[in-house]
């Protein structure tokens, strides 16, 4: 089956914190809506936690809760202005409601509805990891649109995409994400292998030339499958790069991605153990934490 034509995300949705993570998002964002002249909605989200601390420190009767939302309003129209004056992006909606965080922004996301839900990450900060699996994770495991994760301020287009695949229905659809978000970059396209059961079949006893052998025809089954991607989605040979590699696929992916230069990985959200994961595909839980550019995680299968 051919695959539809890759279309670029109209309605992008920020979800912003006001933090200097959020603000590369929204600077991302804008961008992308600039250029696909596109519309654009930033959200704040009150935390329900927050509010509920600021009252148990705050006398009964002051009008405390309308004054915290003024300014927070302020601040998101303030953000709003920012990103249009730098941008010259159209209007930007703005959108300040109180709840629990992901909740309402996935409501968001289904009610607006966006194309591209557009998220901070916490970079150096050094309670990174615990962010990521509260936050991003959380929201992918509950969103049903593509996300981005945003690492650093955008310094124009991505140039350098690179595209895990496992042959998956979710890993399908990276390729014309990839293209829809970055529609002149270049991809690269990579597959890590490994031979089935290879340890046990080394404790079977399976000699090394055996081995070499299964190895041989893993690396060319790979090969075949990244072909018969590159003709259904119609590639030239000046638009991707070929990567194959063998071993732990999380390791090899940031890699590749640091030695090629890339400035965005597309992945799918689960892999093709899809079924035993819980929330997200292990390999995309591991790149959406470690890795040094952005991340676009695609929530559609093929």
């Amino acid at each position: 089956m051919t695959p539809m034509p890759p279309s670029t995300p109209q309605r992008l949705l920020v979800a912003t914190d006001f933090s200097p993570a959020a603000i590369q998002a929204g600077q991302r964002a804008a961008l992308l809506a600039q250029k696909n002249q596109g519309q654009l909605r930033l959200q704040h989200v009150m935390s329900n936690s927050l509010m509920d601390d600021l009252r148990a420190w705050t006398s009964p009767g002051q009008p405390w809760q309308e004054r915290v939302h003024q300014q927070a309003m302020a601040a998101l129209k303030a953000e709003a202005s920012h990103l249009k004056n730098a941008s010259h992006v159209g209007a930007i909606e703005t959108q300040l409601t109180d709840g629990a965080p992901v909740q309402m922004i996935t409501e968001a996301t289904n009610e607006w509805p966006a194309d591209l839900l557009v998220v901070g990450a916490r970079g150096d900060n050094p309670l990174h990891h615990l962010l990521i699996g509260t936050t991003a994770e959380r929201l992918l495991s509950k969103a049903r649109r593509p996300m981005l994760v945003v690492r650093s301020a955008p310094e124009g287009d991505y140039q350098r995409v690179l595209v895990p695949m496992d042959f998956s229905p979710w890993s399908e659809t990276a390729i014309p994400m990839a293209r829809a978000v970055a529609p002149g970059a270049h991809l690269v396209l990579m597959h890590s292998f490994s031979i089935p059961f290879e340890e046990k079949l080394r404790f079977a006893g399976v000699d090394d030339d055996t081995l070499g052998h299964y190895r041989e025809r893993a690396r060319q089954d790979a090969r075949d499958h990244l072909n018969a991607l590159i003709d259904r989605h119609s590639l030239q040979p000046q638009d991707f790069t070929l990567s194959l590699t063998e071993g732990d696929a999380p390791a090899h992916i940031l890699r590749v991605a640091t030695e090629r230069e890339c400035d965005l990985i597309v992945i799918g959200k689960h892999g093709r153990q899809a079924a035993e994961e819980l929330l997200l595909g292990s390999v995309t839980r591991h790149v959406l934490a470690e890795a040094h550019c952005d991340v676009l995680v695609s929530a559609h299968r093929q």
